[in-house]
């Protein structure tokens, strides 16, 4: 029974309406994606933005599937729109821990479908965000920067140190400025997604009224 539920729930996600969303949701992710936020405690080559919110919302939505699509197609968007400064490394980061997010958050909602649920789903989401994206930055994407860069990794360090005194080495560059980036991505990403969803939903849905 659960099998014939999946395929009627794939068949529908590739019909033209479901194609047509996973479409405009990438888009807006997309141009999210730009839109960078400067942040008080990390160096400025960390910057925030919001473009995991129409992909939590269509993973919500439609599935945890479509969210991985509308992530990647996100991805795709933005190399076309502005190519990329990291031979695509930075940008699989991204699509990465976009989807360290957005899996585990729509798979506990998929299943528990109540304000409850994507409440816990979003906390496991963000929990799991932090654990991937500190280990990326600290075994890939800072070792990868530092060498595009043709500057010991001891620099991005000193940079994290002039921000916050506290950083002097890697696992304290992770830790007091990796990890609360995404932990205050999470946040915000969720906070608006509860706040919007129950509004959007219907759209998605196309059934006013329905969530």
């Amino acid at each position: 029974m659960n099998t014939i539920t999946n395929e009627k729930k794939a068949a529908k996600l590739l019909d033209a309406r479901g194609i047509a969303q996973i479409g405009i949701l990438s888009a807006i992710a997309a141009i999210l994606m730009v839109i960078e936020i400067p942040l008080w405690f990390a160096p400025s080559f960390y910057k925030i933005d919001l473009s995991e919110l129409p992909v939590l919302i269509g993973g919500f939505a439609m599935g945890p599937f479509a969210g991985v699509v509308i992530e990647l197609v996100k991805v795709l968007l933005y190399l076309l729109i502005h190519g990329s400064s990291t031979g695509g490394v930075g940008d699989i980061a991204n699509f990465v821990i976009g989807c360290s997010f957005v899996i585990p958050s729509t798979l506990i909602y998929r299943y528990h479908k109540s304000k409850k649920g994507a409440l816990i789903g979003m906390a496991v989401g963000t929990l799991i965000l932090i654990v991937v994206g500190s280990l990326l930055n600290a075994f890939v994407l800072l070792p990868f920067y530092a060498k595009v860069f043709h500057m010991p990794l001891d620099a991005l360090v000193a940079m994290g140190h002039a921000v916050n005194p506290s950083i002097n080495d890697l696992p304290t560059f992770v830790m007091l400025a990796v990890a609360p980036f995404n932990l205050l991505k999470g946040l915000m990403v969720s906070a608006v997604t509860m706040l919007i969803y129950k509004h959007v939903s219907p759209i998605l849905h196309n059934k006013m009224g329905r969530r």
